[in-house]
């Protein structure tokens, strides 16, 4: 016993050192086998039940050669026996779910057609049959059987301990000592190991407690367990023991103090075990110190009552359903329309908001009560929330202000905390109302919007798995609260360990002793109970509406301007912006109208007769005034037309206005520009689409070649200075604007006189092809028509 003794210990100061590396090998194999699926989910287990399916495909990797013992429940379907042990093996799986590195859980359906020889194999001839595969089994193992297991798992639990105690030297490396210790052992375990604390648990020979507590603390660093019989004299009589059971802490030198519990069991040690300072569990960060997270400027810390409900986190939860999660669906239809309304409606009958809360809810509501399709667009929904219309005392704060579910990191806690708190108050809200007939009414609409919304799928399908085989047994609505309860802390006992546990909010069988005494008790077993009538008792004193604390929320005004003012910016920011003129622009306009005031006297003074001669001679341009081609429509549209002040000043365009051009003199200034330089320095009056009068000609203008890509027409440039045009090409021109000619202007828009000529050959080529045509047609109806006639 000695030597086995010894080498259990020297074997837990390895697997101190080692026991990072082999959970996240552990959690990689656990992912891998949830993620995949399996007869065993096709059958009575699913990924939820934390037990391993088992196919002839991975029975070489799950049982062979396996650092940990595989516990193996062959099984089939169609046996009812079966179905009746599967909540016991289910309920088995989360109470050892601390000894996965060294005891695991799996299962094969031998009802499935790929699996019947698999099971034949290992010589299943009945259902259910369990059988124990040692760590380091070979290929050619079967396993061992375990008889005489009933319907109590805490029965099977001692068994296991039995069969992992029959390993000889091949002992599970993950697995720490199991035996009895002595003074001399403690004594040496401090010297080679160096744990924070060691504890040690008096208790009888036939007692499983010491065992079973050093199993639970296997995943947790900082601290050993030891069991320690009544018949060791030097220690009982050193630490003064007369209980057993009964935990004492153990200290170098020999200092020692009893462990505190409600109850001296398995649960409340394992549980007071864990929460001693410095124990974390192997791979995980250590809590993050009150003063880190109270001088963090990124996130501010928010001191709260952990017994106690905050609104702040309701309506955070609330903001992040309606308009994150739900916005992530563009086109709202069907089966996750109909889990949208029931979820809204059971807001707006049970959730304990603020009145302007409230009036939101009931408004979106009945606008999705209305809707008479299938289907809805979020955009129109998001209106609703964001209260569009402006009605008065209607509002939903947005943006997250998490306290009692804040997490000591950006990523932890937060939004699910707030979803199970939520869904806690509705249920506790509604079994206090009794107005409700379907006691399943708020776990109906929570069950549709997780499978609908919920944005972590992997979380939406456990929950549905839980819902789908135990919801129905809900009868009444205090039944539903402690249902919701019951779930979450399966959940809590699933996740514990995960890389989303936060290691200042471990996940604990909640409420934890210290919260609520009175709901803690043990069977006669001495395995934990929860007491039913406490905990009904418990759940409305901490869920109830009247308990909500609103610390951290904001003021219901400014919550409402904050709505008004986002509306009012929308409105200006949807609204059509009309394009501001150019400074450039409004003086050139400017500048045109005080022309046309003058050109009005002239008229006026002359009784009528055009104001621009053409004996009049143009100033000379300056480069910051010169002239641009009037485009503006007019009455007078057979008339020429007239210059006005550049719309292109110091190279700034205008905006494009309505024009209606002046085919005549816009078609000869773009195609002409030889021309149109004659036309600047003749006398000929050029017409005015805007008024009826004659006006002196501007400076000379010709056209550049190049598209105004601003404009979309051909970009103006001043004339040379120097360049005076001879009498010849001056009635050239003067020939081509009479009116005789002018058609042929019109004819030639957009086309130089090389595309015209081209034109008219092709015309005449088409012309003689028809006529050639129709003469070939004509001749030949003539010949076949005299040859039919005789």
């Amino acid at each position: 016993m000695a030597q086995r003794c010894g080498r259990a210990t020297s074997r837990f100061a390895a697997q101190t050192r080692s026991r990072l590396r082999r959970s996240a090998a552990s959690a990689l194999c656990l992912c891998f086998y949830l993620l995949l699926p399996s007869a065993a989910e096709a059958g009575l287990y699913t990924a939820s039940d934390q037990i391993q399916p088992l196919t002839p495909e991975n029975a070489g990797a799950l049982l062979v050669n396996s650092t940990a013992a595989i516990v193996v429940e062959f099984y089939a379907s169609w046996c009812g026996h079966c179905v009746a042990f599967a909540p016991v093996y289910k309920e088995l799986a989360r109470d050892i779910k601390e000894w996965k590195p060294a005891l695991d859980l799996a299962a094969i359906d031998c009802a499935a057609k790929d699996n019947r020889r698999f099971c034949s194999s290992y010589g299943i001839t009945g259902y259910p049959s369990l059988k124990f595969f040692h760590a380091f089994s070979q290929a050619s193992s079967t396993g061992r059987f375990i008889r005489g297991f009933h319907h109590d798992f805490s029965a099977i639990r001692q068994k296991l301990i039995d069969k992992l105690e029959t390993h000889k030297d091949l002992w599970p490396p993950a697995c720490p000592p199991l035996e009895p210790t002595s003074q001399a052992e403690v004594d040496r375990l401090f010297e080679t190991n160096s744990v924070q604390h060691l504890a040690l648990i008096f208790e009888k020979n036939t007692s499983y407690i010491g065992r079973e507590v050093t199993l639970d603390l296997l995943q947790f660093e900082n601290i050993a367990v030891r069991r320690v019989l009544s018949t060791e004299k030097d220690l009982v009589t050193l630490l003064g023991v007369t209980d057993f059971p009964s935990c004492y802490l153990y200290y170098p030198g020999g200092t020692f103090t009893r462990l505190q519990v409600n109850l001296e069991a398995r649960t409340f040690y394992s549980s007071a075990l864990q929460r001693l300072p410095g124990v974390v569990r192997s791979g995980k960060p250590p809590p993050v110190s009150l003063d880190v997270l109270a001088n963090n400027t990124k996130e501010p810390w928010r001191p709260f009552n952990s017994s106690r409900v905050y609104m702040a986190d309701l309506e955070s939860a609330l903001h992040y359903s309606l308009r994150v999660e739900v916005a992530a669906h563009p086109v709202i239809r069907k089966d996750a329309l109909t889990s949208l309304k029931k979820y809204v409606a059971v807001l707006a009958k049970y959730f304990p908001g603020r009145p302007v809360v409230m009036n939101l809810l009931r408004s979106v509501d009945r606008w999705l009560q209305s809707q008479p399709g299938d289907e809805i667009q979020y955009e129109a929904l998001e209106g609703i929330l964001d209260n569009s219309a402006q009605t008065p005392n209607t509002a939903l704060p947005e943006g997250e202000t998490w306290v009692g579910c804040q997490g000591s990191q950006p990523h932890l806690r937060r939004y699910p905390c707030g979803v199970w708190t939520l869904f806690h108050v509705l249920t506790v809200v509604q079994s206090s109302s009794g107005g409700s007939t379907d006691p399943r009414e708020v776990l109906g609409a929570m069950r549709g919007y997780v499978r609908s919304f919920f944005g972590c799928r992997h979380c939406a399908e456990h929950f549905e798995n839980m819902a789908r085989e135990s919801m129905v047994g809900v009868r009444t609505a205090p039944a539903a609260a402690a249902w919701l309860w019951s779930r979450h802390n399966v959940v809590n006992n699933r996740l514990a360990g995960a890389l989303s546990e936060d290691p200042n909010f471990p996940k604990i069988q909640w409420p934890s002793p210290e919260m609520c005494p009175s709901c803690h008790t043990v069977d006669a077993n001495g395995d934990h109970k929860w007491n039913d009538k406490e905990v009904l008792r418990f759940l409305p004193s901490y869920f109830s509406a009247s308990g909500i604390l609103t610390d951290y929320l904001e003021d219901e005004s400014k919550v409402l301007e904050k709505q008004r003012l986002k509306h009012a910016a929308r409105k200006a920011r949807d609204a059509p912006d009309p394009v501001a003129p150019t400074p450039s622009s409004v003086q050139g306009e400017e500048e045109d109208e005080e022309e046309e005031l003058q050109d009005e006297e002239e008229e006026a003074g002359e009784g009528g007769a055009d104001a621009g001669e053409m004996g009049a001679e143009p100033s000379e341009p300056t480069p910051w005034d010169q002239p641009a081609m009037d485009l503006d429509p007019g009455p007078g549209r057979g008339r020429g037309r007239g210059l006005r002040r550049p719309s292109i000043v110091g190279m700034r365009l205008r905006g494009v206005q309505e024009d209606i051009v002046d085919l005549d003199s816009f078609v000869n200034q773009l195609y002409n520009a030889k021309a149109l330089r004659l036309a600047a320095s003749s006398r000929v009056k050029q017409r005015s689409l805007q008024r009826k009068e004659e006006r002196e000609p501007g400076p000379r203008l010709r056209l550049g070649m190049e598209l105004d890509a601003g404009l979309g027409m051909v970009g103006l440039q001043p004339m040379e200075a120097d360049y005076e045009p001879d009498a010849q090409k001056r009635e050239a021109f003067a020939e081509e604007l009479d009116p005789r000619g002018r058609w042929m202007s019109v004819l030639s828009i957009g086309f130089s006189r090389v595309d015209i000529s081209l034109c008219v050959i092709l015309y005449a080529l088409s012309s003689m092809c028809l006529l050639a045509m129709y003469l070939f047609f004509k001749n030949r109806f003539r010949l076949r028509r005299k040859a039919v006639l005789p």
